[in-house]
Order: C-alpha cells, then sequence, then structure tokens
C-alpha cells in the first residue's frame, strides 16, 4: 500500500504539468470563490462517483484550506485504492500566495 506524501505548491504545480489530478475537498461555496486551475471539488455527495470512474494509478493532489484536513482524506484514498496521492502543504491558503497565476474564480 502507498503512503500518503505531503508536497510544496510548487512540487504539485510540476505534478499537475504531468497530468496529475486535483481535487478540492473545501465547501462549494469556499470552492467557487477561488480554487487551483484544473481542480475538482470533491465531497460526500460525488465520492463514490469520483473513485468508480477515477484512474487509479494516475497521481492525485488533494487540497483543503491549510493543508490539515487534505491528509487524512489523502489517506482515505489511498485506502480506496489510489496508488500515489499527495497532500498540499498550507492548503488553498498556502498555494493562492505561492501560486496565483495557477488559480481562478
Amino acid at each position: 500500500m502507498s503512503q500518503l506524501q505531503c508536497i510544496s505548491s510548487t512540487q504539485a504545480v510540476e505534478l499537475i504539468s504531468d497530468g496529475a489530478v486535483i481535487v478540492d475537498i473545501r465547501d462549494p461555496e469556499s470552492f467557487a470563490q477561488g480554487r487551483i486551475k484544473s481542480a475538482f471539488n470533491l465531497s460526500n455527495e460525488n465520492l463514490h462517483d469520483f473513485i468508480n470512474n477515477a484512474d487509479m494509478d494516475n497521481p492525485l493532489l488533494v487540497c483543503c484550506y491549510h493543508g490539515i484536513s487534505s491528509q487524512s482524506a489523502g489517506q482515505f484514498l489511498i485506502e480506496q485504492g489510489f496508488d500515489q496521492v499527495f497532500s498540499i502543504n498550507g492548503g488553498f491558503e498556502a498555494w493562492r500566495v505561492e501560486q496565483p497565476e495557477h488559480c481562478e474564480s
């Protein structure tokens, strides 16, 4: 079984450019106000469909508000069969400061 890795926003940008999928577990309102480009808002309502349709071998980045909740969510996704799961250090709050060119609203 793989292990969750915490990575910087710079490392995340590299993985995204190589085709990694990014999921944002913040509430829909926060997601709508600002998010990482190409991020998918993952919630309890769409989790089952996401898991059933995902490529488990493709790297998966998990983003939350501050990089804490994404760690437990990432561990859960590993337990569901994802092979490479990464939590972004500092979450979206750090991302929007460090990578503003990779944000959208």
